[in-house]
C-alpha cells in the first residue's frame, strides 16, 4: 500500500477524503487502451454529419429543407456530437481534478493578496469540483482557513459558471471563438466581482457563527494517488457527471432542434437583437430566478443565435442562469446576511450586464 499523508479535513460534504488502497497495477495498459479509444472516438466523430443526414432523409424519408427534416437532422447530429465531446473533456478534467482537491485549493488561496487571490481563485474554480450542495461547506472552509472574503467569492462565481461542461458545449455548438470569449468574460466577471466585494469590507455581514469558526486541527488521511488511480478517477467522473447531465443535454438539444426547424430566420432579432436595448437587462432578470445547468441551456442558446438573437444578450442570459441560480442564493443564506447576498447578486449582475452590452456593441 502506498504511504498516506495528512491534510486538514475537508469542509465540503460532497467530497470524501477516506483513504482507499492504492492500485498497484501499471498505468501503461490503461494508457494504451485510452489511445485506442481516442482513435475510435475521432473516427466516429468524423462521421456524425453524414450519419445524421442518413437517418433524417434516407432512413426516415423526410424531405431535405422541410421543417421536420431540419429539426431531426439538427437533433441527430448535435446529440451524439455534444455527448461525445462531454465524455472526452470530462474524462480529461476528471484526471486534472485529482491534483486540485478542496483542501489543496484552500491551502493555495489562504493568505493571498486581494487581486492576486481573485485571479488565482477564478482560475482554480475552472478545474475544482463544485456543486450547489457544496456552496456552504466550501464557503465555511475557505473563510475558516483564512481565505479573504472577496477571493472566496471569485471562486464561488467561477466554479459553477466557467466549468468544462459549459465550455465544451459552447465549443461543440458555437466554435472555439465563442467558447474562448465566454471563458475570458466569465473569468472577468468572477475576478472583478470578487475584487469589488473584497474592497467593500463586508466581513461583518457573514453570519456570526461562521465568523467565530476557526480551522480545526483534525487530520484526515488521504492517499498519494498513482497514475492508475488518476485515470480511474477520470472514468469515474465520466460515469458521474455525464450520467447526471445527459438527459439535460438531450432535452436542451430537442428544444434547440424545434427552434432550428420551425422558427424563421431573423425572427428573434426584434426581441433579442442588438437593436433592442432592453434585451440584455431583460435576459438577466429572466435568468436569475431560473434553475438550469449548462448542459440544458447551451443547446437552446445555439438555436437562439441562429434565429437572430444577439451574442451578448444570450451570453448574459446564460451567465445569469448559471452564476446566479436561485437555489444557490437560498443555500448561501445559511452563512451570509441578506445585505451581503444583495451585494453579491447586484455586483455579479452588473458585471454580466456589462459583458452583454459590450458584446452587442463590438460583435
Amino acid at each position: 500500500m502506498k504511504p498516506l499523508k495528512t491534510v486538514p479535513s475537508s469542509p465540503c460534504a460532497c467530497v470524501t477524503t477516506e483513504s482507499v488502497p492504492a492500485r498497484s497495477a501499471s498505468p501503461w495498459r490503461d494508457i494504451g487502451l485510452g489511445l485506442l479509444t481516442l482513435a475510435a472516438w475521432f473516427l466516429l466523430y468524423s462521421q456524425l454529419r453524414p450519419f445524421s443526414r442518413f437517418l433524417a432523409y434516407d432512413l426516415i424519408g423526410l424531405t431535405a429543407g422541410s421543417h421536420l427534416g431540419a429539426s431531426l437532422e439538427f437533433f441527430f447530429y448535435d446529440t451524439p456530437k455534444v455527448l461525445m465531446l462531454l465524455v472526452l473533456v470530462v474524462y480529461g478534467v476528471g484526471v486534472i481534478r485529482t491534483f486540485f482537491t478542496p483542501e489543496k485549493t484552500r491551502k493555495i488561496l489562504a493568505g493571498r493578496s486581494l487581486f492576486a487571490g481573485n485571479v488565482l481563485a477564478a482560475l482554480l474554480g475552472i478545474v475544482t469540483p463544485f456543486c450547489s450542495c457544496s456552496a456552504v461547506p466550501l464557503f465555511i472552509g475557505f473563510v475558516s482557513a483564512g481565505v479573504p472574503l472577496g477571493v472566496t467569492f471569485s471562486f464561488l462565481i467561477s466554479a459553477p459558471m466557467v466549468n468544462e461542461i459549459a465550455l465544451i458545449l459552447l465549443y461543440g455548438l458555437l466554435g472555439w471563438k465563442v467558447a474562448g470569449l465566454y471563458l475570458a468574460t466569465g473569468l472577468f466577471v468572477a475576478i472583478a466581482s470578487g475584487w469589488i466585494i473584497g474592497r467593500l469590507n463586508m466581513e461583518e455581514h457573514i453570519e456570526e457563527w461562521v465568523r467565530q469558526l476557526r480551522a480545526n486541527g483534525d487530520q484526515v488521511p488521504i492517499e498519494l494517488l498513482s497514475w492508475t488511480d488518476r485515470l480511474a478517477r477520470g472514468r469515474d467522473a465520466v460515469r458521474e457527471i455525464v450520467g447526471k447531465v445527459w438527459i439535460y443535454v438531450v432535452a436542451g438539444i430537442a428544444v434547440g432542434a424545434g427552434i432550428h426547424g420551425y422558427v424563421p430566420e431573423g425572427a428573434l432579432a426584434a426581441i433579442m437583437g442588438k437593436g433592442a436595448w432592453w434585451s440584455v437587462p431583460a435576459a438577466v432578470l429572466l435568468g436569475v430566478p431560473m434553475y438550469a445547468n449548462a448542459a440544458g441551456i447551451v443547446p437552446v442558446i445555439h438555436a437562439l443565435l441562429e434565429k437572430g438573437a444577439a451574442l451578448g444578450t444570450v451570453l448574459a442570459f446564460m451567465m445569469s442562469v448559471i452564476a446566479l441560480s436561485l437555489p444557490e442564493v437560498v443555500i448561501l443564506r445559511k452563512v451570509l446576511m441578506p445585505r451581503l447576498i444583495g451585494v453579491f447578486v447586484g455586483v455579479v449582475a452588473a458585471g454580466i450586464l456589462l459583458v452583454g452590452y459590450l458584446f452587442n456593441l463590438i460583435i
